[in-house]
């Protein structure tokens, strides 16, 4: 059984800045997907950014440039670096890996983060 836990997240101002980690449990390596998506307030689910093995990473409009996705297979952890925040990037934040794009795979438990103006 894989198992995600995520941390990093908290309160900041905005223009701050916070970077995500979700630990995995077991080999990494065997996933070739991972990505981070965001539970805003309201409910709603964004795919925030996601990279698979060998592609370049696909960010969300509203992230691009100020947000990063990495992986470090040999610690096994993803990563969110999360720059110049705003108050709309608040949200419980979901990594998640998988085999290939579009497969279900493995889902943490979220973090959250909320940006105050």
């Amino acid at each position: 059984q894989v198992r995600l836990v995520e941390s990093g997240g908290g309160l900041v101002q905005a223009g701050g800045s916070l970077t995500l980690s979700c630990a995995v449990s077991g080999d990494i390596i065997r996933f070739n997907y991972v990505a981070w998506v965001r539970r805003t307030p309201t409910n709603l689910r964004d795919l925030i950014a996601a990279v698979g093995r060998g592609d370049p990473p696909n960010y969300a409009d509203s992230v691009k440039g100020r947000f990063t996705i990495s992986r470090d297979d040999a610690k096994n952890v993803v990563s969110l670096q999360m720059s110049s925040l705003k108050p709309e990037d608040t949200g419980t934040y979901y990594c998640n890996i998988a085999r290939n794009a579009g497969e279900y795979g493995f889902w943490g438990q979220g973090t959250q983060v909320t940006v105050s103006s």
